[in-house]
């Protein structure tokens, strides 16, 4: 018996992190719409990071054959609100990060001079791609703008 449950104890401790969280790993953008248009996919890359009681997000792009990490922010998946930050380590906004389903999660994002955007991530059931719908009014616009990012699991 106590053979066992050690034995599922190592078991269980050498799983992955990203068993917990879905959304956990490297991300690359393979696909992006905006505003029903197909725009080209940049060269974007997502790191998702266990964090505390939370996750770090970290976006980049590379800069002379380096990931450069343009966007950040580590956020508990309740609501609480985290500041957002540049590649300088400069505060330019907050985000809210909620779980609502297995493999659903929603966000808020804004920050001064930027539309308040809302919408969620969702991992696909085979876990290799997540895609990211958002929807923001940009200053001046009376609707919003619908924006739909594809991601492959790398």
């Amino acid at each position: 018996m106590n053979r066992a449950v050690v034995c599922l104890a190592v078991f269980l401790s050498s799983l992955p992190i990203s068993a917990a969280e879905p959304l956990v790993g490297r991300w690359v953008l393979i696909s992006q719409e905006v505003g029903g248009q197909k725009l080209a996919a940049d060269d974007l890359t997502l790191r998702i990071n266990p964090a505390g009681k939370g996750l770090e997000f970290a976006y980049s792009v590379p800069v002379n054959n380096i990931q450069f990490v343009s966007l950040r922010f580590s956020v508990p998946l309740n609501g609480t609100e985290a500041d957002v930050t540049n590649a300088n380590a400069q505060k330019i906004g907050t985000v809210k990060v909620t779980k609502a389903g297995a493999s659903v999660y929603r966000i808020m994002i804004g920050g001064p001079n930027r539309p308040t955007a809302s919408g969620t991530m969702t991992v696909s059931a085979d876990g290799k791609t997540l895609k990211s719908e958002s929807d923001a009014t940009p200053r001046g616009r009376s609707a919003p703008v619908h924006t739909v990012q594809v991601f492959s699991r790398q």
